[in-house]
C-alpha cells in the first residue's frame, strides 16, 4: 500500500469528524481525497462520494434518533423532492454531459475537469456560508416550528441537483435552510440534515449500480468514516461546532482555490 493511499484512508477519519461535529461538509473531503490520494477520477469520485457519505450519515442519524433530534417531518417535506432530483441527475443529466464539453485552441474542457471544477466552485462558496459570523440568531428550541413549503420544496430540488452532479451531501446548504425556512432549533437541524443526507445520497448512488465499482475501497473508506463521525459526535458534546466551523471553512476555501487553479494549470 502506497503512501497517498495510506493517507487517503486515514484522511476517512477527518471526513467522519466533520459530519459528526457540524454535521456538514463530510462530501466536501471526501471527493478530494479519493481524487488526488486515492486516484479515483472524478465522475466516479462523485458516484462513491454518495455511497460514502450516505452510509456515514445514516450511522451518525443514530445518535440524533435516540436523542429526539430528527424532525421526520420535515425530513419528509425536504427529503423527497432532493431524492428525486438527485436520482434523476445521476440517472439521466450526468451521462448526458459529453466527454469533452469545449474545445478551443490550447484549452480543452474534458467531462471529468468540469465536474472537478464546479465542485471547487461549491466549496468556495460553502467556505464562505461557515466563515461567515451570523448576527441576531436566537434559537427558540420552545418555538413551533413553522413551513414555508414552495420554499423547502425548492431548496430540495436545487439541493438535490448539487449532490446529483459533484456528490456533495449539501449539509451546508440544508442545514440553514431548516433553520431559516422551517424555525428548526440547531440541534434538531443538524440531525435532520444528516437523515435527508443518507437518504437521498444512498438513494441517489442507485444510479450509478451499472458501472464498475471498487467495493473494497468504498467499504473500507466508508468503515473508517463511520468510526470518525462517532468520535465527532462524541466530541461535539465538549466542543461547540459553531467555533471549529469558520476554521473549517478557511481550510476548505483554501482547497477549492487548490483544485481550480491545479484543474486549470493541466488544461
Amino acid at each position: 500500500m502506497e503512501i497517498l493511499e495510506i493517507l487517503g484512508y486515514a484522511s476517512a477519519i477527518l471526513m467522519g469528524l466533520s459530519l459528526g461535529l457540524i454535521g456538514g461538509g463530510g462530501s466536501i473531503l471526501t471527493v478530494p481525497i479519493l481524487v488526488y490520494l486515492l486516484g479515483v477520477g472524478a465522475e466516479t469520485s462523485t458516484a462513491y462520494s454518495l455511497f460514502i457519505v450516505g452510509l456515514t450519515s445514516l450511522f451518525g442519524s443514530i445518535s440524533h434518533m435516540r436523542m429526539g433530534n430528527i424532525h421526520w417531518k420535515t425530513a419528509i417535506i425536504f427529503g423527497i423532492p432532493a431524492i428525486i432530483s438527485v436520482y434523476l441527475t445521476r440517472h439521466y443529466i450526468v451521462p448526458a454531459i459529453p466527454d469533452e464539453i469545449f474545445n478551443k485552441e490550447n484549452f480543452i474542457l474534458k467531462k471529468d475537469m468540469a465536474l472537478l471544477l464546479f465542485f471547487a466552485v461549491i466549496m468556495v462558496l460553502a467556505s464562505y456560508s461557515m466563515i461567515k459570523k451570523k448576527k441576531g440568531v436566537v434559537e427558540n428550541e420552545e418555538s413551533e416550528i413553522q413551513y414555508n413549503f414552495p420554499l423547502i420544496g425548492a431548496e430540495g430540488l436545487v439541493v438535490g441537483l448539487v449532490t446529483g452532479l459533484v456528490g456533495a451531501g449539501g449539509g451546508f446548504l440544508i442545514i440553514p435552510a431548516l433553520v431559516l425556512l422551517a424555525k428548526l432549533p440547531m440541534k434538531q437541524a443538524v440531525g435532520t440534515s444528516l437523515i435527508i443526507i443518507a437518504s437521498k445520497s444512498l438513494l441517489g448512488f442507485l444510479g450509478d449500480l451499472g458501472r464498475e465499482i471498487d467495493w473494497t475501497l468504498l467499504l473500507t473508506f466508508s468503515a473508517i468514516a463511520i468510526v470518525g463521525i462517532f468520535i465527532g459526535a462524541s466530541l461535539s458534546k465538549k466542543i461547540s461546532g459553531a467555533k471549529l466551523k469558520p476554521a473549517f471553512g478557511w481550510f476548505v476555501l483554501i482547497m477549492g482555490i487548490y483544485i481550480i487553479i491545479n484543474s486549470l494549470m493541466k488544461s
